[in-house]
């Protein structure tokens, strides 16, 4: 007769290391923090809430149609004006993403033109030769190595200028 073997109850225990000593194990390691200013880090919370707040009111009115809605009529024409909203939305979002891709500020992002990403892209890229400075052909001043005699004697220099000081 074959042996039946009975379920193990042992338990399984994980060592952890005593406090203020580090593990060696495989343990995530948090990301350096990064110094933000406080009044930078505020806006973007107000920022953040508000359109937290906006999403919530739009909400409440998308729901306050729908339950106002009694006929098959009604319900098409508020999916219609869901579905109009959820376009400019989108839309709005394509055209933000494309304007901080080409680092555009926000007023000339609402003047991309196109329907495509491609076209929006493209019309980025007019823009952005537009707004940004073109960077001179050279950023050295004054004399460069090529400029002038190559036989450059220091020494000689140095005795012609003793000469002129007496």
């Amino acid at each position: 007769m074959p042996e039946q073997e009975t379920p193990s109850t042992e338990t399984e225990t994980v060592e952890t290391p005593p406090e203020g000593e580090q593990s060696t194990g495989q343990e995530a390691q948090e990301p350096a923090e990064e110094s933000v200013p406080a009044d930078v880090l505020r806006k973007k919370l107000t920022d953040a809430n508000a359109e937290a707040a906006n999403y919530r009111t739009k909400l409440r009115e998308v729901e306050a149609r729908f339950t106002g809605a009694k006929t098959p009529e009604e319900f098409e024409t508020a999916v219609a004006e869901l579905k109009a909203q959820n376009e400019a939305l989108e839309r709005k979002i394509l055209l933000s993403s494309v304007a901080a891709k080409f680092e555009l500020p926000e007023a000339l992002a609402k003047r991309l033109t196109g329907a495509t990403p491609a076209e929006l892209e493209a019309d980025a890229k007019e823009l952005q030769k537009l707004v940004s400075p073109q960077a001179p052909e050279s950023l050295g001043g004054g004399l460069t190595p090529a400029d002038g005699d190559d036989t450059f004697d220091p020494v000689k220099a140095a005795r012609a200028a003793r000469r002129r000081s007496y």
